[in-house]
């Protein structure tokens, strides 16, 4: 039998592993770059991290179901890892220090532990469900901004909002914020936890892309949903923000379009 904490050990030691195997391989001049049929790039350390926890949790958890972005999904429990072992791939095949391996560990759909850890940025954000979030050991919160028009924006590649159909809803938001960056991926919904931004939002997302980051946010006091305002991180599109501005969000993304699916 184990419990919470010996969880979340286990999933900060898969971090430590897997950013000794990305950090090897980022910036190597012999880098293997293949392209999925999805057109998404996939390096030989994507492979290596998943394989590495698939095997390590094997031993450690083998009575645990895992999904994961590059072998699928194995097993059949209540119990269920998702891994994404690089999280900005295209940045870590360009030398781009913008790049996540990021772990959860599912109870019947919810998560208990979560891990984000981006090695070349110098940074690591968990939480375990009831405990808090933290990063680097500091604690997060959210912020506490309440107005939209007050509010940083975070996004990931203004084209994919027009060709899942929610190029008006995101020239409204876009329009109504304050401020707009495009840090993209784990890194928008990491400084919405941090309250470092108030708003992240993706047109299209998979399971491993989000669930990480649906516990860490919410541990941060943050909110999550995808953008019909639905608390749910099977994929499609994700909303986090510091819960103050996320109505206000969700209506100006509210009458786009139907969007086309992943």
């Amino acid at each position: 039998m184990t419990g919470a904490g010996d969880d979340l050990r286990l999933a900060l030691e898969l971090a430590d592993l897997a950013d000794e195997i990305t950090l090897a391989r980022f910036g190597a001049a012999d880098l293997r770059v293949d392209t999925k049929p999805d057109n998404s790039p996939v390096t030989e350390a994507d492979r290596a991290v998943e394989d590495m926890v698939r095997d390590r949790l094997a031993s450690a958890r083998p009575s645990h179901a895992v999904l994961g972005e590059e072998s699928g999904s194995s097993g059949n429990a209540d119990w269920r890892w998702i891994v994404d072992p690089i999280d900005g791939t295209k940045n870590f095949a360009r030398g781009v220090p913008v790049w996540a391996t990021l772990l959860s560990l599912q109870h019947a759909g919810e998560e208990t532990c979560a891990v984000v850890s981006a090695p070349a940025l110098g940074r690591r954000w968990w939480a375990q469900r009831g405990e808090g979030a933290r990063c680097n050991d500091r604690p997060l919160h959210v912020s506490s901004v309440a107005r939209l028009e007050d509010a940083t924006l975070s996004f990931t590649d203004v084209r994919d909002f027009a060709a899942y159909g929610w190029e008006a809803g995101f020239a409204r938001l876009a329009a109504a914020v304050r401020i707009t960056r495009g840090f993209g991926d784990f890194w928008s919904h990491m400084l919405v936890a941090e309250g470092a931004v108030d708003c992240g939002i993706e047109p299209v997302v998979n399971e491993w892309d989000i669930s990480a980051a649906r516990l860490i946010v919410r541990e941060a006091g943050g909110a999550f949903t995808d953008f019909a305002g639905v608390d749910q991180c099977r994929g499609g599109n994700v909303v986090t923000s510091n819960g103050l501005i996320h109505g206000e969000v969700l209506a100006c993304l509210g009458s786009a379009a139907a969007p086309a699916a992943p």
